[in-house]
């Protein structure tokens, strides 16, 4: 199963974010142990970087960019995923990215913790908690 990673479950993880933590902690796991495969757009490691550096420093950022390099496969942001985001009138361009990447490489899943900014055409669009729950991953 291809899922799709959404930059704030990425950032969940990276900084602690708490309550949220644990469950997307989870979902990283199962890609990180080949159990899903794990997709994150190619804007998410320029945002996770401005966002670690911001707390914890240069090299914290460089720990958290590697780790995703580890773990995810990125999703090349190409000009059609791009033109898809502009053209595509939701409020929030980077979720246009998160989505368009999303549809790129035929994701079964979108995992955000803002499912609600998100068409519901395409992937599922799930919190951490309601991908867990609904595919019954330990």
């Amino acid at each position: 199963m291809v899922i799709h990673v959404d930059t704030d479950v990425l950032l969940d993880v990276l900084a602690a974010r708490e309550p949220f933590c644990q469950q997307s902690a989870r979902v990283w796991g199962l890609a990180e142990s080949g159990r899903v495969t794990g997709v994150i757009s190619a804007i998410s490691y320029n945002n996770c970087f401005y966002v670690v550096r911001k707390y914890g420093g240069r090299a914290k950022a460089f720990e958290a960019i590697s780790a995703l390099r580890d773990v995810f496969q990125p999703v090349d942001l190409t000009a059609q995923i791009l033109n898809q985001a502009m053209d595509a009138g939701l409020a929030d361009f980077e979720d246009a990215i998160q989505y368009f990447s999303a549809l790129h490489v035929a994701a079964e899943v979108l995992v955000t913790r803002n499912p609600d900014d998100f068409p519901r055409v395409g992937p599922a669009v799930l919190t951490p908690t309601e991908f867990l729950a609904t595919r019954s991953i330990p």
